[in-house]
């Protein structure tokens, strides 16, 4: 059975704090694993949440600020050191260039992986394969930032009634789902679309068109809201949201469900992103991340 889910490895801002670790997120789609921004820290926090170096195939980090980066080190040495069987790759700004080369050579050790460099300098498709398509999209904040976005292909529901109607059952069925056309009977008069899931991953970031881009339409949004609205100055000028803002973005984007983090250490009570979330409009499924949580993506539609 394949497994959709978030696995949230740490969820604080600039500094770890007593209760949450730098940042870092796997994404397991289907039979692959995706980590994005791999903070100090994460390999303790995969050991802990049940995540194993072979279970990555993908590195995203969205730019070069040490909470999102500087567990590249350590992950890439376990990936090597645990002779993961498979390609890695890994993306991430280009701009950043020497400092991923730093973090990937930090100290001696024996490469026994293919981890493949893809950097990302524009707007676009990253990698495509039969399960999803990987975009990036620039963000705004002080040092180049790009957010990752999953978009699954859309594929095609059959219709029990309809093809009972038109006397379509057993091996016929997934002939016409393969040749789009059973005598004089169409794929489209037996079948509907059916939308294929959507995940984005939008951390340290102004309000910009490229959070609304990624945002559109998502099944599971994860992004950041360091600051509560009352320091919305402070969000903007350091390059960051505050959780009102966060979650307009979700609704007016249609997010099904949304997951707040990378929370500034200055606030005690996480309780009061979710409030401020809620008085913005956000009528969608809400989290609060913290470590260690695991969240399904939502079913289809």
């Amino acid at each position: 059975m394949s497994v959709r889910e978030l696995v949230v490895l740490g969820t604080a801002s600039q500094v770890p704090t007593r209760h949450r670790n730098h940042n870092g997120y796997l994404l397991r789609w289907d039979g692959e694993g995706i980590l994005f921004d791999p903070g100090e820290g994460t390999q303790r926090q995969m050991l802990r949440a049940g995540v194993a170096a072979h279970d990555l195939h993908r590195i995203c980090v969205t730019h070069f600020h040490g909470d999102h980066s500087l567990g590249l080190a350590g992950v890439i040495q376990r990936i090597n050191l645990d002779r993961v069987p498979h390609e890695i790759s890994a993306h991430y700004p280009r701009s950043g260039q020497k400092f991923f080369d730093r973090l990937r050579y930090a100290t001696a050790y024996r490469e026994t992986v293919a981890l493949t460099e893809v950097p990302v300098d524009a707007d676009g498709v990253l990698a495509a394969t039969k399960t999803y398509e990987l975009e990036a999209r620039k963000l705004s904040h002080p040092v180049e930032s790009y957010g990752y976005r999953l978009v699954e292909p859309d594929g095609r529901r059959m219709l029990g009634d309809r093809l009972a109607a038109h006397g379509i059952k057993g091996p016929d069925v997934g002939r016409i789902q393969r040749e789009g056309v059973l005598g004089d009977v169409l794929l489209d008069d037996v079948s509907e679309v059916r939308r294929g899931q959507r995940f984005a991953f939008v951390m340290d970031t102004r309000l910009c068109d490229g959070v609304y881009a990624l945002a559109e339409g998502c099944d599971l949004l994860v992004i950041e809201s360091t600051f509560l609205d009352e320091d919305v100055r402070l969000a903007v000028d350091h390059g960051h949201l505050t959780a009102g803002q966060a979650a307009t973005v979700a609704r007016d984007a249609g997010v099904r469900h949304l997951v707040l983090t990378h929370f500034s250490q200055r606030y005690s009570d996480p309780e009061e992103f979710e409030r401020q979330a809620r008085a913005a409009g956000f009528e969608g499924e809400l989290t609060v991340a913290h470590d260690l949580l695991r969240v399904p993506v939502p079913k289809r539609r």
